[in-house]
């Protein structure tokens, strides 16, 4: 009896102790209660303690994210937005220009000026481009952030006061004009030989140019007038073009006088008789003058930019090409024991030249650029008597550039366009 009695004990024992074992394991972790250490056998299970809060679950550890995954941001005032990462650190800033040096913000109607515009879509385009001429393009870019920005109704400048003011001077050189339109009178010039500076002379006042191997000067419009008269008598005197250029104010217009090309560039080889394909190619021979112009406020002085370039087709190179032909594949036969066909190519030899300037003068004088001798904007040949035409050279002249200002194109008469002119020959005579 003792020992079924201590049989039956035993029994009761550990029922209730595996009872009190279970129920402390399913039993929740209390609020605010730190999770019980995880022992080595459950780490390897992957189990863990239940959330604060939620129902026991045995589940494994999320994974790690991925290194190139996108990163959040959190903001206190645009909630959480993605970041791509990159190498450098990226922030979002608090939100505020910077004002460190003193920066304003301004803003410009320029209505009564691109209201009026009609010849582009985008006026607006102009202001800018004559504000970075005026201040340069480094000052926006520097430690005083600045800001630029236009539509066709407002102009919007955050920078110093010292800017604002150039901003200012220049947005009023626009505003006041109210797009009205000038006329430049444009007279191309060209020369053979530069020898004409030395009686004109007198009649010029120099002005300085960065670009290498352009000259400027200066005059009276009555000066201007005997110097054409006087460039009129040279046999090597060669009236490209006089038009009266209607521009409005700090627009830009183009003149071009080009001739296209074409040239055998190069071949393409084929399977198939003939074996290869003629690549035809083509360029542009002539010039193209830019030009831009800005009245001051009160219409007594001018900036105009100038961009200029000429291409003078020298003369095409020729090139022979040796195309490899299967043997007996030419119809008609072929030149015995030839396994080659000869095709010519021909590489252009050409001269360049290029001008990008900008010029400021008083609106009654009469501005003359020479370019040197350089290409004839014409492209065409010279003899060696200098007369235009009838030789096989290529052509060479000094370039030069009459610029006018006639005012407002409403005060100014139409001018009939002049025929291309060059200077009479001289009588030859025995004595």
């Amino acid at each position: 009896m003792s020992r079924v009695a201590n049989v039956a004990t035993l029994i009761v024992l550990t029922c209730l102790w595996g009872s009190h074992s279970a129920t402390a394991q399913i039993q929740p972790t209390p609020l605010g209660a730190a999770p019980a250490r995880e022992s080595a056998a459950n780490a390897e299970l992957g189990w863990r303690a239940p959330a604060k809060g939620g129902a026991s679950a045995a589940v494994r550890s999320a994974p790690a994210p991925e290194r190139d995954a996108p990163t959040t941001v959190r903001t206190a005032n645009a909630g959480v937005k993605p970041i791509i990462p990159t190498a450098a650190r990226v922030t979002t800033g608090d939100g505020k220009l910077p004002t460190g040096q003193g920066q304003v913000w301004r803003e410009y109607d320029i209505r009564p000026y691109t209201s009026n515009v009609k010849s582009t879509e985008k006026p607006e385009q102009a202001v800018i481009d004559w504000i970075l001429r005026e201040t340069g393009t480094d000052i926006w870019f520097t430690d005083a952030p600045g800001l630029l920005n236009a539509d066709k109704e407002t102009l919007r400048v955050y920078h110093t006061p010292e800017v604002q003011r150039i901003v200012a001077n220049v947005v009023d050189r626009f505003v006041v004009s109210q797009a009205e339109s000038y006329s430049l009178g444009m007279r191309m010039v060209t020369l053979n030989s530069p020898t004409w500076r030395s009686r004109a002379v007198t009649l010029m006042r120099p002005v300085k140019v960065d670009s290498p191997g352009v000259e400027a000067w200066l005059m009276p419009k009555e000066s201007a007038a005997l110097l054409i008269g006087e460039l009129r008598k040279r046999t090597d005197y060669r009236e490209l073009n006089s038009p009266s250029v209607d521009i409005e104010n700090g627009q830009s217009q183009t003149i071009a006088q080009m001739k296209l090309r074409s040239y055998i560039s190069g071949v393409q080889m084929l399977a198939n008789y003939p074996f290869y394909e003629a690549q035809n190619s083509q360029l542009n021979e002539g010039y193209s003058l830019e030009l831009s112009p800005l009245y001051s406020a009160d219409g007594q002085s001018l900036d105009v930019v100038l961009k200029c370039h000429i291409d003078q087709l020298e003369k095409l190179v020729p090139v022979t090409m040796e195309i490899p032909v299967p043997g007996g594949a030419i119809p008609g036969g072929g030149v015995a024991g030839s396994n080659v066909q000869r095709v010519q190519i021909q590489v252009p030899q050409v001269v360049s030249w290029r001008l990008h300037e900008r010029f400021r003068w008083p609106a009654d004088q009469v501005l003359l650029l020479s370019c040197g001798v350089v290409a004839s904007p014409t492209g065409e040949k010279t003899s060696p008597l200098g007369i235009p035409g009838l030789g096989s050279s290529p052509g060479r002249a000094d370039a030069l550039l009459f610029i006018e200002s006639h005012g407002k194109s409403n005060a100014v008469l139409p001018e009939p366009p002049r025929p291309v002119t060059t200077g009479l020959l001289p009588t030859i005579s025995r004595y």
